[in-house]
């Protein structure tokens, strides 16, 4: 099976572009903190991956019927090739694709403006569904911004994918809810899963429900050892996912695959055509 786990959405909001970078600093310490109260997960009674499936095609109903658009700072990490990254900060802005009485009447659309760290801070990338011939727009920030020029490339190709797992046009919340929705339904044909839950947890103000679903035998169709998925009770969307891989030896901690954190989530803020257009003035693609 091709490893195309949990795909990667973008939402939550600063202010803007320029007030975001202010506020790179503050974003670290509450990751961590989430990530080291998982211990306190308890199980559920029988049936907890149905309980988990429910909770999952709620979330995409919900998303599907009112969730238009929304906008995001991203702080992920991968691993590629066998390296984990650092984290990567991005300000993001998506609209969701709609389809009305079968014809497409809002293509996905997707903006994303890297913060930080150096080798990346200032790119930034347009992709609009059906336009551009399907390709993605982008510039190079930093010293190499000023040298390269703004190029459209195909999502899945060799430059665009470099040091990512996953294709630009995989981003969103919607697609990220569908994936979790075909695993659920994976790991209920394999032996000796659990899936546990907790209420009550935070990824920085956000009261969440954490599921956490956990594979303890490595098998060829498995991708992860245990998954953790952070569903904001607010908005019924899920806000934060790590997911780890078998433990190399048997007291060895588990390593990471991808964390994606989603940070002060807004949606449906009534984003416009201005804002995936790579000739808007308050962007850099096109700068002399």
């Amino acid at each position: 099976m091709k490893r195309r786990q949990f795909v990667l959405g973008s939402l939550a909001t600063l202010a803007g572009t320029r007030q975001a970078c202010g506020q790179q600093p503050q974003l670290v310490e509450p990751i961590h903190r989430v990530a080291n109260a998982a211990a306190s997960l308890e199980p559920t009674p029988a049936n907890p991956l149905d309980r988990a499936l429910s909770i999952a095609r709620g979330g995409l109903a919900s998303c599907r019927e009112s969730v238009s658009d929304y906008t995001a700072l991203l702080v992920k990490r991968e691993r590629v090739d066998g390296e984990l990254s650092a984290h990567e900060f991005m300000y993001a802005k998506i609209r969701n694709r709609k389809v009305v009485d079968g014809k497409l009447v809002q293509p996905l659309s997707v903006y994303l403006h890297f913060l930080k760290p150096s080798t990346v801070k200032g790119r930034e990338v347009i992709y609009v569904e059906g336009q551009n011939d399907g390709k993605m727009v982008a510039h190079e920030g930093g010293l190499k911004g000023k040298f390269l020029p703004t190029v459209s490339l195909p999502p899945d190709g060799m430059l665009a994918m470099r040091g990512q797992r996953y294709p630009l046009t995989e981003i969103g919340v919607e697609n990220l809810i569908v994936k979790l929705i075909e695993r659920g339904e994976q790991a209920k044909r394999v032996p000796n899963v659990s899936c546990d839950f907790r209420k009550n947890a935070k990824v920085q103000n956000r009261v969440c429900t954490v599921l956490q679903v956990t594979q303890p035998k490595p098998m060829p169709e498995l991708e992860f050892y245990q998954a953790q998925v952070f569903i904001d009770d607010a908005v019924n969307l899920p806000i934060r996912y790590i997911a780890y891989d078998w433990p190399r030896q048997p007291e060895a901690a588990p390593e990471v695959i991808e964390e994606y954190n989603y940070l002060n989530l807004k949606v449906n803020v009534g984003l416009t055509d201005e804002d995936f257009d790579p000739h808007n003035p308050s962007y850099n693609f096109y700068s002399e």
